[in-house]
């Protein structure tokens, strides 16, 4: 599949990016050989082969939710740099 230097040119402005002539010969090329690549991974046959996301299993290493106790307001507020009484001081961010 050949892709033309108008076509390069059409997804640049559409991708808000400006090409010098150069770099949009250089981007024929490119583009070029991977449509080529792909026209010939088109080809495979792949029938009786499942679809995946990965090219091997991966699990989620994230724990199972777990309720636990609030943290302490005192404890929470230890550290802070400005506080009052019972809750954060930031500086005034909206005039």
């Amino acid at each position: 599949m050949k892709i033309t230097k108008s076509e390069v040119q059409q997804v640049a402005r559409l991708a808000r990016l400006e090409l010098d002539p150069a770099t949009a010969d250089a981007m024929v090329a490119q583009l070029g050989t991977i449509l080529d690549y792909m026209e010939t991974l088109n080809r495979v046959d792949t029938t009786g082969v499942a679809a995946t996301a990965h090219a091997v299993a991966a699990t989620t290493p994230l724990r199972a939710d777990q309720e636990t106790g609030h943290l302490d307001r005192d404890a929470a507020l230890q550290n802070a740099p400005h506080k009052d009484a019972d809750s954060f001081l930031v500086p005034r961010v909206i005039g």
